[in-house]
């Protein structure tokens, strides 16, 4: 494998989808290249991942926008995760930003119910810091 790269190779004009087809066609091609380029991200950021783990982590990526709807959302998320694409195989980005934003597994935040507040003795929410000198 050659770990230099041109980045002209991976550049993309800035598309925009007229159509929910046409943005799916572009989210699925995107995906695939992501999905692609996994060992040569493991080989060029020397993770000490399986190209399966970082797939599946690619995987939630682009699960958790699955939900949106809006044409010019899409097209947004597409532009960032395009040049995300770029950046990271033309070795652009150091290993800490691909472990640390690109490759961290996304944490479901579950939001605590009143009883599960109860229960730990604690309502974060209102808990506010003390006034600082206002009467």
């Amino acid at each position: 494998m050659n770990t230099f790269t041109i980045p002209a190779r991976l550049a993309r004009p800035s598309l925009v989808s007229e159509t929910h087809a046409e943005a799916k066609r572009r989210t699925i091609q995107l995906y695939r290249e992501w999905y692609r380029a996994a060992p040569e991200m493991i080989s060029l950021y020397s993770l000490n991942y399986s190209p399966q783990y970082v797939r599946h982590l690619l995987r939630q990526r682009f699960e958790a926008n699955r939900h949106v709807t809006d044409l010019r959302a899409i097209n947004v998320l597409l532009l960032k995760s395009r040049q995300e694409y770029q950046e990271t195989v033309n070795a652009w980005k150091l290993p800490d930003q691909v472990m640390g934003i690109l490759l961290k597994p996304k944490e479901a935040s579950h939001q605590k119910t009143f009883l599960e507040k109860f229960y730990t003795g604690r309502d974060e929410e209102a808990i506010r810091p003390a006034a600082s000198g206002v009467v």
